[in-house]
């Protein structure tokens, strides 16, 4: 606009000296009218503008993560047993001690699962999630809870949470059926090391809460946490007591992880149930990143017939990955139930697994594994039903696992 003022106001002094005063007046009235018309230049273009608003659903959806897995397996027991040794939600155990890889000379499904999870931020501080299984494994866990077995066999897992407003680090409470914070394995084969599960385990630690749990962790570095449940694998709670439980996690560097989990309450189904205790501890060691090391460790306590009972094992691992798509994992662990509270049996037991692995980077992997169970009592059972102090099992599991969430 200025530029253009300029050039007029040039052009009219020049033609003053061929012009009259009051022509060059007219002149500059006509240009300063025209440059009030000239309309100003648009302004810069808003990049949310045309942005439309975003779906709800799509939002919904962008936020919440599927994932799942398929897990099969072919096991061969050596002893050729004829008979099961028990009989869990409908599902025979020919692998005495062994949980979920229970089939003998059998392809067998282990599990098969969807999961859908909301993470509260705080953004959103809503979230849930829900593990919906099926499979041996479903079957199996099911049938040790009071509850139907059908219903309860196909959640593994379904919770809300909340994440409570602090001034310094995290605060989340969960509400609904979640996973037992006690053990160094879980229930999904792809998050463990060996295929088959410890004796730990299987005998040792439940499967699972129906409750309330709380987490706070003030960094990275530490998380602590407390629940109060129905008890041990109890959708619905089996007496009138309830079963509190302490947790806590420790990582003072990337490459050292401790766990301590302690449970107190009452789990018998019974008037006026004994209390049970269970002292849980694991502790992980990354040396290198090839070698990885695990120790856990628990001890139990409880009551039958006003007699104390108590079982108590550790388990030691070591993971050997000399590349991104191959490792190899002993398993050592010995079991004391000299009470027979556990197997039913008063008796110790050892066992070593090896496993092999083979992992490709598109979710699939292939588990090859000997096991050697041993008893220092004729537990086991052979193709004629009779007892022997050993079991050996060969197996070879494939899993596959997916997700939606973006590496």
């Amino acid at each position: 606009m200025s530029k253009i003022m300029s050039m007029i106001t040039k052009r009219v002094a020049a033609s003053v000296t061929g012009t009259s005063l009051a022509t060059a007046a007219v002149m500059l009235l006509l240009a300063g009218s025209a440059a009030a018309q000239s309309p100003p230049p648009p302004p810069p273009p808003d990049p949310q503008a045309d942005k439309p608003a975003e779906n709800p659903t799509l939002a919904f959806f962008k936020n919440t993560e599927l994932s799942g897995f398929v897990d099969t397996y072919y096991a061969y027991n050596f002893n050729k047993p004829a008979t099961p040794c028990v009989t869990v939600g409908g599902v025979a155990d020919f692998n005495c001690l062994h949980n979920f890889d229970v089939a003998h000379n059998s392809f067998s499904l282990n599990m098969a699962k969807l999961a859908l999870e909301k993470k509260p931020t705080p953004d959103s501080r809503g979230g849930f999630r829900v593990d919906l299984a099926y499979g041996q494994s479903a079957a199996i866990i099911g049938g040790y809870d009071t509850a139907p077995a059908a219903v309860n066999s196909t959640i593994e897992q379904a919770y809300l949470s909340y994440l409570a407003p602090t001034k310094k680090g995290s605060l989340q409470f969960d509400f609904g059926k979640f996973v037992t914070p006690a053990g160094a394995e879980v229930i999904e084969t792809k998050d463990n090391w060996n295929y088959s599960r410890s004796l730990l385990f299987s005998l040792a630690i439940p499967y699972y809460h129906e409750g309330v749990r709380m987490n706070y962790s003030p960094n990275d570095k530490v998380t602590v946490g407390a629940q109060l449940t129905n008890g041990w694998n109890d959708v619905v709670d089996n007496n009138s007591g309830k079963t509190v439980a302490f947790v806590a996690t420790l990582k003072p560097t990337a490459k050292v992880s401790w766990s301590v989990n302690y449970l107190v309450g009452p789990e018998q189904a019974i008037e006026s149930s004994p209390t049970r205790n269970l002292f849980d501890t694991t502790f992980s060691f990354t040396a290198t990143p090839k070698v990885s090391l695990m120790l856990n460790y628990d001890y139990g306590s409880d009551k039958i017939n006003d007699s104390g009972v108590s079982w108590q094992g550790v388990a030691g691992y070591a993971k050997l990955s000399p590349n991104a798509w191959f490792s190899l994992v002993p398993r050592v662990e010995f079991l004391k139930d000299g009470d027979g509270f556990m197997t039913g049996t008063s008796q110790n037991l050892q066992e070593f697994t090896l496993t092999a692995e083979f992992k490709h980077k598109d979710g699939v992997l292939m588990r090859i594994e000997y096991r050697n169970d041993h008893a220092d009592t004729d537990y086991f059972i052979k193709e004629t039903d009779e007892k022997v102090r050993n079991q050996s099992v060969f197996t070879i599991g494939w899993v596959y696992a997916f997700s939606s969430k973006t590496p």
